[in-house]
């Protein structure tokens, strides 16, 4: 039991705090199970600091501390329908809502008269960690509520990464040869707990938030969960569908057997079932242990994993030249499709492993979407399989590969010709966040470049409608979609400069970050000849970024490609105005809007601060000079206030910019 008391205990503080698991929550689960029945055998040896007692994981001195008004209680899990029935046995209700269990990091949400003023991680069930500042951050969270009741609202749910969100910021951590994120709780758990001078990788990465619980739900008049999901949903918080009201122990089993195969189709992870006694007003006499309420419990559903053979490992070849081993697999059935692929990361991962060509192995869908090789058989060898080991060349371009030092990453340097890079690289320039060029995905582009008239990514634009429709037979598509391409790569021609930069796939760089550097600049000139310290100076670049850009805009023929899209006609850009006078103007000033103005847009209003010459944030801090106040401030005016930042009423705003 001792033992068991510090294995819980480390992989708790891995998953909790460090959001860097060693193993699985299956593994993780059946540990606790076996600690739990110990404790129930041989209660004369349970302790009183017992992990089967606690809630969550430690405060991280990061960020300030928070108590919550009612403890944040974790849920006990079940994983057998007899266990499922224990429960209904210990609940003797007319009726149960059963919910998604959604994988994520639970958090608190705080309104005052409708304004989010305040948000505050589980932590350890009693005291959370302030995120405030970081959950403004997240476009998903509500800033303020629709027909809000007055005084306080707190809502709580579970901040999230969508499977889609998951694979994009693994695929950029993989083509830096970063240390891959275990699975989507712990990349959200890991983005939304950043310290503040890196919070902007939070705009970056596009959390998720799912709410389920209204704290005080009687106050407002709601006696029910169902009541609370839809309170929340009339105001404007987000509440998953995946959830119905069950009359009776039958229709909760049909849900959660309907949701074993189907929760592989939502956008985001899922491992199990919530079970809640519908019925609000009778939980306090349910009532709960030290850790879980008694009025609810998580259905947990089984890990799925499948056997196969591994017939090759062949290498890809990434956007930024990182080579990645792939292992082909004899086709299996997995978590709801036919699986074929498993990628295998890097070098080092596949020598861990010791994954060879020919082995038998055990594969699961890491948090239920990436294919894994989980573990191999050994004890099933011939003899004949194969020891891999990466090549010394690209198999895409035959170049001399490269192993950069502090990177675990093998790279092909021939960014400018490699088929491989081009091809993904030019998908990413047609991506929503890019150019966004509707037509041009993977299959085209690798179309494109196999045809030799695409060597750089301005050559796109050179293609005539012979070309595309070329290129677009072999998927037997019509003569109208290469119009509508050409359409498109026209009318891209007008995307703003952000999107450009965006679109040129620089490392490091993505959306966000291109939005700075073009409010900073101004214009793709004085962005192409900033110095490393000029661009590591603009507060939410940092050094590595500013690194990576600086190195781009030295390269001959990327400064010759920004020419191309120049004489295209592509926006550059304006020219920095500067302060209509020495004392009048704005050079050098930075504003923060908050709340809603009346005259004007806070787009308006910042464009009115750029044309004399000053600059627009999204985050105020002590660098900021002044902060727009307009109703219904929030929490920015707040903090504006506790640095000591000057803060303008509309009116104010509008007296110092009057030209």
């Amino acid at each position: 039991m001792n033992e068991l008391y510090e294995l819980v205990k480390h992989h708790a503080g891995l998953y909790y705090d460090e959001d860097s698991p060693e193993i699985s929550d299956a593994e993780y689960d059946a540990l606790v199970r076996e600690l739990r029945q110990l404790e129930a055998d041989y209660p004369q040896y349970a302790r009183k600091d017992s992990p089967t007692q606690t809630v969550g994981g430690e405060v991280s001195s990061l960020f300030a501390k928070v108590e919550h008004s009612t403890p944040m209680l974790s849920l006990d899990n079940v994983f057998t329908p007899d266990e499922l029935e224990n429960f209904f046995s210990r609940n003797d209700a007319e009726g149960f809502v059963c919910e998604m269990k959604i994988d994520g990091l639970a958090v608190s949400l705080i309104y005052e008269d409708g304004i989010f003023v305040r948000g505050a991680t589980r932590g350890n069930g009693r005291v959370g960690e302030d995120v405030t500042e970081n959950l403004m951050l997240v476009d998903a969270v509500p800033k303020t509520l629709n027909d809000a009741p007055s005084g306080r609202v707190e809502v709580r749910g579970e901040v999230l990464m969508t499977w889609e969100r998951f694979n994009a910021v693994n695929a950029a951590r993989e083509a830096k040869g970063e240390k891959l994120f275990a699975n989507p709780r712990n990349a959200a758990a890991g983005t939304l707990r950043q310290s503040a001078k890196n919070n902007h990788v939070i705009s970056e990465r596009g959390l998720d938030i799912f709410l389920y619980y209204l704290v005080d739900a009687e106050k407002f008049g709601v006696t029910t969960q169902s009541g609370a999901l839809s309170w929340l949903a009339e105001h404007g918080l987000p509440v998953q569908t995946a959830y119905k009201v069950c009359d009776d122990i039958e229709s909760v089993n049909e849900f959660v057997e309907k949701w074993h195969e189907e929760r592989y189709n939502l956008g985001y992870v899922t491992d199990g079932v919530v079970v809640k006694v519908n019925d609000l007003t009778r939980w306090p006499e349910i009532g709960a242990t030290s850790h879980a309420p008694r009025w609810a419990v998580a259905y947990k559903y089984p890990p799925e994993e499948a056997r196969t053979r591994i017939t090759d490992i062949v290498i890809s070849v990434g956007r930024t030249g990182v080579l990645t081993p792939v292992a082909i697999l004899e086709p299996v059935r997995l978590a709801g499709t036919q699986v074929s692929r498993a990628g295998l990361h890097n070098a080092d991962e596949v020598a861990r492993k010791d994954i060879r060509k020919g082995d038998i192995v055990n594969v699961r869908k890491a948090a239920e979407i990436i294919p894994e090789v989980v573990s191999v058989d050994k004890e099933a060898r011939t003899g004949n399989e194969e020891v891999f080991a990466m090549p010394e060349r690209c198999p895409a371009c035959d170049s001399e590969i490269v192993k950069l030092p502090n990177e675990t990453a093998y790279r092909c340097p021939n960014r400018a010709s490699c088929p491989a890079q081009l091809t993904e690289s030019l998908k990413y320039f047609a991506s929503r966040d890019g150019m966004n060029i509707k037509g041009i995905g993977k299959s085209l582009a690798k179309h494109l470049t196999a045809s030799g008239k695409i060597h750089k990514l301005s050559d796109i634009y050179t293609l005539t409608l012979d070309d595309f429709v070329e290129a677009l037979s072999k998927d037997k598509v019509r003569t109208k979609s290469a119009e509508n391409i050409l359409a498109e790569l026209e009318a891209s021609k007008s995307r703003t400069l952000a999107n450009l930069i965006t679109a040129l796939g620089i490392t490091e760089v993505g959306k966000n970050t291109a939005e700075l550097l073009t409010e900073h600049f101004g214009n793709i000139d004085a962005l192409m000849n900033a110095s490393e310290e000029d661009l590591a100076g603009i507060e939410g670049v940092g050094e590595v970024t500013a690194r990576y850009v600086h190195e781009f805009f030295r390269n001959d023929d990327n400064r010759a490609m920004i020419e191309d899209f120049r004489a295209m006609g592509f926006r550059m850009g304006e020219a920095k105005i500067e302060a209509v006078s020495s004392d009048g103007g704005l050079a050098g000033k930075t504003f923060v809007f908050t709340g809603a103005l009346e005259t004007m847009t806070r787009d308006e209003a910042g464009d009115r601060v750029k044309a004399l010459g000053g600059r627009v944030s999204s985050a105020v801090s002590k660098k900021t000079d002044y902060v727009v106040a307009g109703d219904k401030a929030g929490s920015k005016l707040k903090k504006a206030e506790s640095l000591g930042v000057k803060t303008l009423t509309e009116a104010e705003f509008l007296e110092m910019t009057a030209t």
